[in-house]
Parts: C-alpha cells; sequence; structure tokens
C-alpha cells in the first residue's frame, strides 16, 4: 500500500470552528458546521469544519459549537457619552427632555473627559451585545477617538455642528474647525472614519447647512442627521421656513447617497419616494422612537421603496440600553404590527438592518457587515446552548426573536479578540464603574 504524501497545513492566525455560520451575504445562508480562517485581520476562508482543520493550522483555535457566528453589529445610531445620562430625565417628551434637562446637564459636565469615558463605558456596552462598530454624534470627537482606539473597536465619529453656543465650540466656525482638526488627526486610523454631523434642522441655519454640503463633496464625507423624529419639528420648520424639513434639505441640495436620516418617523409616501430615489439612508431607532413618543416609523413603507434601513440605539439617555438585539427584535415586530402584514420585516432582513446595511450606509460595506473572504474579521460569536433558547429550528429567527446580548459569547474586531467567553480584553469592567460611579456622584450633587 503506498504512504500518503503528507499535505503541509497552511498556518493562519485564527480559526473558529461554529455549529452555525450565518453570513447575511449572501442573504438568507446558513452554513453548519463550518469554520472561519483569520490572517492579518482579514477573513481568509469560510469553509466545512472538517476542510478547514485539514486545511489550516491556527496560533488560536476556538471550538465554538453551540454557537452561530454572525457579522459583528453596526449600531447606524449612537450619542456614545450619554451612557453617563442613562436615566437621568426619563419618561419626557422629547424638546422638554432636552430643553429642560438633557442639555443644562450638559452645559455643566460636558467636557473631553466626560466624553472619553462615557464613551469607553459604551464601547464596553456595545461589545458585550456583539457591535463591532458603531456612528457616533457627541463633541469633542477627538476624545470619543481615543476611546475608541482603547477599545479596539470600529466606529465612524461625527464633527458636530450648531448654530448656538457650547461647552466645546463658540460657532459655527468653531464647530467646523475642530471637527475638521479632528478629522485631519485621525484619517489614517484604520478604525476611525469621520462623518458630519449637524445636530439637527431645527438647531442648524442655511448658511451653515450650505458649508456643510461643500466640506462633504470636497473631502467625500456622509451627512448623519437627525430628521423627521417628531411631528413638532416639522410644525416648526413650516412656521420658521414654509417648508418640511426634509424639503429643506433637498432645496440646499443635502439629500443624496450620503445622507444618513435618523429616526425619519414623520415621513409623506412622496418624502419616502425622494428618501429612495435620491440614495439617502435612514438610521432606525424604535426603542428611542416609542421611549420619547415619537412614533412609528414606516419602516415597511420605506423597505417595499428600496430605501437602505440600519439600526441605531440613540443615547443610553433616550433608550436606555445600546443593545442591537433588542433593536432587531422590536423593529421588526414594529413593522409587522403597524403594517398588518406579518411578513413586513422577516428575520433575515432585520439581522441584515442590523449589519450589512449599517456598513452600507457609512461606505464601510466593503470592509464589514456581512462575513465573506477578503473583508475584515468583525466577527460575533452568539451561543444558542442554554435553556431559553431550546429548541432551535431556525438559526436566523433565533437570532432576532430569541437570543438577546448576554447570549453573546466572543467578539472579534479586524481580528482581533475583544470579548473571550464574556469577559472584555481591551476594557477592565471595574476600572469602567468606578468611572461611571464617579461621574454619577458629580452629576447628582449638580
Amino acid at each position: 500500500m503506498f504512504n500518503q504524501p503528507n499535505q503541509t497545513r497552511i498556518t493562519v492566525d485564527t480559526l473558529i470552528d461554529a455549529r452555525w455560520v450565518v453570513p447575511v451575504e449572501p442573504a438568507q445562508q446558513v452554513l453548519a458546521h463550518h469554520s472561519i480562517a483569520i490572517e492579518s485581520g482579514r477573513i481568509k476562508a469560510i469553509l466545512p469544519t472538517q476542510v478547514a482543520h485539514d486545511r489550516y493550522a491556527a496560533r488560536h483555535h476556538h471550538r465554538l459549537e453551540d454557537h452561530a457566528l454572525i457579522p459583528g453589529l453596526v449600531n447606524l445610531h449612537t450619542h456614545a457619552p450619554m451612557t453617563l445620562l442613562r436615566g437621568l430625565a426619563d419618561d419626557l417628551p422629547l424638546m422638554e427632555w432636552l430643553n429642560q434637562h438633557i442639555w443644562p446637564a450638559e452645559g455643566k459636565f460636558v467636557s473631553p473627559d466626560f466624553v472619553h469615558d462615557g464613551t469607553l463605558l459604551a464601547c464596553a456596552e456595545m461589545l458585550r451585545g456583539g457591535v463591532t462598530c458603531f456612528n457616533d454624534m457627541y463633541f469633542y470627537p477627538r476624545a470619543a477617538a481615543q476611546a475608541v482606539q482603547t477599545a479596539g473597536m470600529r466606529a465612524a465619529i461625527g464633527m458636530i455642528a450648531l448654530d448656538f453656543p457650547t461647552n466645546y465650540a463658540a460657532d459655527a466656525d468653531d464647530y467646523f474647525a475642530k471637527g475638521l482638526e479632528f478629522r485631519d488627526e485621525f484619517m489614517e486610523e484604520p478604525l476611525i472614519s469621520a462623518s458630519l454631523a449637524p445636530h439637527a434642522p431645527y438647531t442648524v441655519g442655511d448658511m451653515t447647512f450650505i458649508r456643510l454640503l461643500t466640506y462633504a463633496e470636497q473631502l467625500n464625507l456622509n451627512i448623519h442627521i437627525h430628521l423627521h423624529e417628531t411631528q413638532d419639528e416639522i410644525t416648526h420648520s413650516l412656521e420658521q421656513y414654509h417648508l418640511r424639513p426634509l424639503q429643506r434639505l433637498y432645496n440646499l441640495g443635502l439629500l443624496g447617497p450620503n445622507l444618513i436620516a435618523v429616526h425619519a418617523v414623520h415621513l409623506s409616501a412622496e418624502e419616502i419616494g425622494a428618501l429612495a430615489g435620491l440614495g439617502c439612508h435612514v438610521a432606525h431607532c424604535p426603542t428611542s422612537n416609542l421611549k420619547l413618543a415619537s412614533g412609528i416609523a414606516p419602516i415597511a413603507a420605506m423597505l417595499q421603496q428600496g430605501v437602505n434601513i440600519g439600526l441605531g440605539t440613540d443615547g443610553a439617555a433616550s433608550n436606555n440600553r445600546l443593545d442591537l438585539f433588542g433593536e432587531m427584535r422590536l423593529a421588526a415586530l414594529l413593522a409587522k404590527g403597524a403594517s398588518g402584514n406579518p411578513g413586513a420585516l422577516p428575520a433575515h432582513q432585520a439581522l441584515q438592518m442590523a449589519t450589512l446595511n449599517g456598513a452600507r450606509a457609512l461606505g464601510l460595506d466593503h470592509l464589514t457587515g456581512s462575513l465573506v473572504p477578503g473583508k475584515a474579521a468583525d466577527i460575533t460569536a452568539v451561543s444558542l446552548s442554554a435553556l431559553e433558547t431550546l429548541p432551535c429550528y431556525d438559526v436566523v429567527s433565533h437570532l432576532v426573536y430569541v437570543a438577546g446580548r448576554e447570549n453573546v459569547s466572543h467578539v472579534w474586531v479586524n481580528g482581533e479578540l475583544l470579548l473571550e467567553a464574556h469577559r472584555l480584553t481591551t476594557l477592565d469592567a471595574r476600572d469602567l464603574a468606578a468611572k461611571a460611579a464617579f461621574w454619577q456622584t458629580k452629576i447628582s450633587l449638580g
């Protein structure tokens, strides 16, 4: 009998074996008993586990036999530092909440240290919930980016713009100058990107929008803005500008493929058609919209028109969780209930909204949002072995309707293991708890 020649296995950085791999791209595909090979931060191959063992030797081998591997979740809208204001003023309408509670508290306490510590706390919460990338809007973007670097996450950091002074900036010129300085400092960082973040049509004037559009076109930047969140916003815009906010932005030239419209709760059929036709993206934040009684976004109608919709949590002050598993489930249920159609937002589409759609809105879908060879190894492992998750007939359905962030066990960003067996590897939980306690005492004392 002839001896078979020895076949040398290829050494890779990491090999992850799983019960299921749900790549999201192509849609609705589920790969049973597959493994993901990672090399130099990228997905090298996805293949049956036995084939993977024959082909690869790994420096780090993870056997997750009761788990589903999914793309890292993408939080398309949040205000990460506001974790330090979690639960400060609940059960209030949006403008009362902002004017009488949140903005006064921010005026007293927001600083680079506040932003840095709050962002660290948010990163820890998001990583523990399977989020690998988030789109942020807040003050002191440099401090936020430094916290993101410490955590090892991927983030799009907004350069906020307003027409009134804050602790951060004196006027529109100052906001732009500081934002662009941040962009220049971090533009070579592989996990950090910048966007323009005008807060909302009711806090930004036409001249500032025109300048912002110029920067967006010259520097190829996304525009991340709250839009049509409440009926009051539309009423006030009609009183001041004799235009609905979306029409005003259209007239100024801001609607296009680089626009991320956050909330988009109150839309006419014509406005939905405009968002779709011009390639705009929507960040759907169902929990925040319900908690502030802003309304229920017409997600089913937007999906029918082909609008790209991602999911966001909003800030922890208005949610009060940075939990994309919760947003997936709620988004799917609301779409069904509001439309009267149980198939309005099926589980596979909700998962895509929390992953690939968010990455697409950020212009990062070439890097993240799906598990495809060549893309960055941004991966979340979800354990489906708990009694509360048994039995499992349809893994994608389970991920949306059954599993929660407590089932997330491992998270990789760019191939780096940031959560291992529920334990953060780059952040110290005790240190973060101490920071949270410090700020709670300071804010409580006023």
